[in-house]
């Protein structure tokens, strides 16, 4: 039976609220007992918040998002490069040892860090053994202007593996940051449509990396063009028209 599993685990999940758009240095109104911001936003030291009492700040320009209980806020923007921020799942390419891990290009200014004992179950005589080239689905567990990010490949809240860690096979897409983040919306049609036309897996990093798996070459070579096709960066095509574009290849 044909299907989609889509490997995500996100904040991203949660219902997209545009409220406004941020100008860089601008004081947002993000304010929950368990605040959680995500890229483009600042937290400010104590010693600098403003008069008016809001110590967010954003750092750059966009539209800003939050989530339907105001726990989650970032701001959306047309950034080309990945900016890491903590919790975000992301695609990476391991790029060699570094000490008792890896490390890991995710599309960022700097490799990321991946620890051997960062896997379900791992122990310093058990640990996965990744080669130079092997893709790895992820979270980021630290993000830090001054340091190099840090990977974990388990749940935050479970420490179970979720989806997370080694990818085998497939086929690595890559896309703008804001179309990753459009496929993390569960009510987004592409991937669930795709999904019903052959079967596929399907990993989705905020890194604008997605990875695609099949059972023959033309589905993913469908897969990859209908997904440029609807990348706002791209040809920015609507649910009708990637129904009509699906119909040129014979599958």
């Amino acid at each position: 039976m044909s299907g989609v599993v889509i490997v995500v685990v996100d904040w991203v999940r949660l219902s997209f609220l545009m409220t406004s758009i941020v100008l860089p240095g601008e004081h947002v109104p993000a304010q929950h007992v368990n605040l959680k911001l995500g890229p483009g936003l600042v937290q400010l030291s104590a010693h600098r918040v403003s008069p008016n009492g809001q110590p967010i700040i954003s750092a750059r320009a966009g539209q800003l998002h939050h989530s339907a209980n105001n726990s989650r806020w970032w701001v959306e923007g047309n950034a080309r490069r990945y900016v890491p921020a903590p919790q975000e799942s992301v695609i990476g390419v391991v790029l060699g040892r570094s000490g008792e891990g890896w490390r890991v290009d995710i599309g960022s200014a700097h490799p990321a860090l991946l620890d051997g004992l960062a896997f379900e179950g791992a122990t310093k005589r058990s640990k996965p053994n990744l080669k130079v080239g092997a893709l790895v689905y992820a979270r980021v567990s630290l993000a830090h202007k001054d340091m190099e990010p840090e990977l974990e490949c388990f749940d935050a809240q479970t420490h179970k593996a979720e989806g997370f860690g080694g990818l085998s096979g497939g086929f690595i897409v890559q896309c703008s940051l804001r179309m990753g983040r459009l496929l993390l919306d569960p009510k987004h049609f592409l991937l669930p449509f795709l999904g019903s036309r052959f079967p596929l897996e399907a990993a989705v990093g905020m890194n604008g990396r997605i990875w695609i798996s099949t059972k023959e070459a033309k589905q993913t070579i469908a897969a990859i063009r209908c997904i440029e096709a609807v990348d706002p960066d791209g040809g920015g095509m609507d649910e009708g028209d990637v129904k009509k574009f699906f119909g040129r290849f014979e599958i």
